[in-house]
């Protein structure tokens, strides 16, 4: 069945590809596999890690508030549950949408950007907009590493770390986590970006996070397989009606042209711990 659906993704995909043919500007070479840049007959730029992957980043450069990827409309939502963050830490870079974006909009936040791929961050530069300055810094390096490396804490953390087909097992374990944890403000949040289970509901990375954080918020993107999730540490519990209106606000603020209010995550039932059955693994 996982065989099957993955079929017809790529099918989908090809498929889309020639409904909406785009010209292809660069390709980059990695021990992933093709890093590809193309962009279709509006100036949209996407890129892509294999010729028939996912979206990584869709960017109208020179644009940061056009969002065109509905997962990072919905990560623009998580910013209900911290308004005003002043230290932001991304993990994952992509073509910059996100970190670029959140530049646009908080421009006196402090924000740090880690990529692991030299193709990546080169591509974001070169074709997607991407310049760092005083308050926008992009880091090459592994990003657990930065995270266990001590320094400052950040009001909310976002994880958008994808290979070509999953999240890196170094940042999908219980001592990730505790490092992360490690790095946030009491009132922070940690944001992911993680895939739907084929054909069921929650995703693989859902226990772990119930099992990190005592509150967690999900929203699941229609137009694809991302699973938003929302991590806090703190037992406090904000009404859903202040979410939403807070999404409202900064909607207004920003000038948003699509609904934000409805992509603001609802709170997930967490699940009683289960019983330790060996040492834990990093």
């Amino acid at each position: 069945m996982r065989k099957t659906h993955r079929t017809v993704t790529a099918l989908a995909r090809v498929s889309r590809a020639f409904e909406y043919p785009r010209a292809v500007l660069h390709v980059a070479r990695s021990a992933g596999g093709p890093i590809i840049v193309s962009e279709d007959d509006e100036g949209r730029r996407y890129l892509q890690f294999g010729w028939i992957g996912a979206f990584q980043s869709a960017v109208w450069p020179g644009f940061p508030l056009r969002l065109e990827l509905d997962y990072t409309r919905a990560i623009a939502a998580t910013l209900a549950f911290v308004p005003e963050p002043s230290r932001i830490l991304v993990v994952g870079l992509g073509g910059g949408a996100i970190p670029t974006f959140l530049h646009a909009v908080r421009p006196q936040a402090h924000i740090d950007a880690v990529e692991i791929q030299p193709q990546v961050l080169d591509v974001a530069r070169r074709f997607f907009g991407f310049h760092e300055d005083a308050t926008l810094h992009a880091h090459l390096m592994d990003g657990r590493r930065f995270i266990e490396t001590p320094g400052p804490a950040y009001d909310l953390i976002i994880l958008d770390a994808f290979g070509a087909r999953c999240i890196p097992p170094a940042l999908a374990s219980p001592a990730f986590f505790q490092a992360t944890l490690a790095r946030l403000t009491p009132d922070g949040a940690v944001v992911g970006n993680v895939l739907r289970k084929s054909g069921r509901p929650g995703s693989l990375m859902d226990p772990l996070w119930q099992a990190s954080f005592p509150q967690l918020y999900a929203f699941d993107v229609e137009a694809s397989d991302n699973r938003i999730l929302v991590g806090l540490t703190h037992p406090r519990k904000t009404p859903r009606r202040e979410l939403l209106a807070r999404a409202g606000k900064l909607a207004r603020e920003w000038g948003m042209v699509f609904n934000l209010r409805a992509r603001v995550p609802r709170p997930m039932r967490l699940r009683a711990p289960r019983p330790a059955t060996g040492p834990e693994q990093p």
